[in-house]
């Protein structure tokens, strides 16, 4: 089977990964380099804290499995790979009730939630006063461009091929199956399956596809600090940033993530906005992120920020990303859509897309488990995007 992966992002980096492991005949386009597009702008989490039980989280929780397996694979050092736990914290009783229903309708789904009284004692730098909060065990984070990049080794080092600065002009077919993807100059690749794994670009992608599939922008600015000594020891946010993440508001929602990374700097997040591909730099989103890190992490106070990058989180309109075959062209299956959580689900959307691709399951995807994220959601009897 000769597939064509359309994306060389984290997620694209995965399927390839998974597919080329599978003996399947893979190739990847990309207009970019590897990693350029939401992959190089995001953190690295690999989270199972932020999660409401459904869909998302069974797949997260596949993926927290398979991102083990590639670091053993892999090397953990080629990912920068961190199984640092994180740390939700709440600062009113009212804040830590509702923490506590949430990670125990998690802990019913098979996640490690522990009950932490002291936040202190698994941060010590953090605000006095807390109420309390939950500590996830199993919560980690990779360096994400390293990590696409090691999983396209693996692939290329496996036979698959990688062409960077080639875009997937428009598509070739028959009787409404795909049998190729024509490039921006023109050369034909013929191909029995097209994964859409273009991030935020989905939605055009899957239109060149004859697919449409509704995948919009969301900006989102991360602060990076200047250098320190070991300070923060757990990925840390505030109890709201569960909420914010399901938001579907248009204007600006904050709420307050900070974590370490190796090189010492310190990551400040987390916002969201709907502005379209506006890259304009916003200093007032950048005020209110550092405000909020300091009144979790007071020392911060003292230290420099470096930089702000911002990059857009590609979302579907009901916040699950749409992986598996589309049912309107044959040989079409999208991988896309996974907001702010593409890192930590590419693996098991890699796998997911490969059971989909053989038929069968594939790395412990069984694509009957994982019917919530089908794009067939979108479609009325019309076949139509809602």
């Amino acid at each position: 089977m000769k597939v064509i992966v359309v994306g060389a992002g984290i997620v694209g980096a995965a399927c390839a990964f998974h597919a080329v492991s599978a003996g399947l005949d893979v190739t990847v386009l990309d207009r970019g380099p590897v990693g350029a597009g939401t992959t190089s702008r995001g953190e690295g989490n690999i989270l199972l804290s932020d999660k409401e039980p459904g869909p998302e989280l069974e797949l997260a929780r596949l993926s927290r499995a398979l991102w083990d397996e590639a670091g053993e694979e892999l090397g953990s050092a080629s990912l920068e790979w961190e199984a640092k736990g994180g740390l939700v914290v709440a600062a009113s009783p009212e804040a830590l009730t509702a923490l506590h229903a949430f990670a125990e309708r998690q802990t019913a789904a098979g996640v490690r939630a522990v009950r932490v009284d002291r936040p202190a004692d698994l941060e010590p730098h953090s605000a006095p006063g807390l109420a309390g909060g939950v500590h996830y065990p199993q919560d980690a984070q990779v360096q994400p461009v390293l990590a696409a990049a090691a999983l396209l080794r693996a692939a290329v080092r496996g036979g698959a091929r990688l062409h960077t600065g080639e875009a997937a002009a428009a598509v070739t077919g028959a009787g409404g199956r795909i049998t190729g993807v024509r490039t921006a100059d023109g050369t034909v690749l013929a191909a029995d399956a097209v994964v859409n794994a273009a991030g935020t670009w989905g939605g055009e992608v899957g239109r060149r596809l004859g697919a449409p599939v509704e995948i919009l922008p969301r900006r989102g600015f991360v602060l990076v600090t200047e250098p320190l000594p070991p300070m923060i020891r757990h990925k840390v946010y505030s109890a709201d940033y569960v909420a914010n993440v399901a938001a579907d508001g248009a204007g600006l929602e904050t709420s307050c993530v900070v974590e370490g990374t190796r090189a010492g700097t310190i990551l400040i997040g987390a916002s969201r906005e709907r502005v379209g591909f506006d890259t304009t730099m916003n200093p007032a989103v950048v005020a209110v992120l550092a405000a909020q890190a300091c009144r979790l992490f007071p020392f911060l106070r003292g230290v420099h920020l470096i930089r702000a990058y911002r990059g857009f989180r590609p979302y579907c309109p009901d916040h699950l990303p749409v992986v598996g075959p589309d049912p309107r062209v044959s040989g079409v299956l999208h991988a896309c859509g996974h907001e702010g959580a593409g890192i930590g689900l590419a693996p098991g959307t890699g796998a997911l897309i490969t059971a989909h691709l053989l038929g069968r399951p594939w790395r412990g995807a069984d694509p009957a488990a994982h019917t919530g994220l089908l794009p067939d959601r979108f479609l009325t009897t019309g076949g139509v995007p809602t």
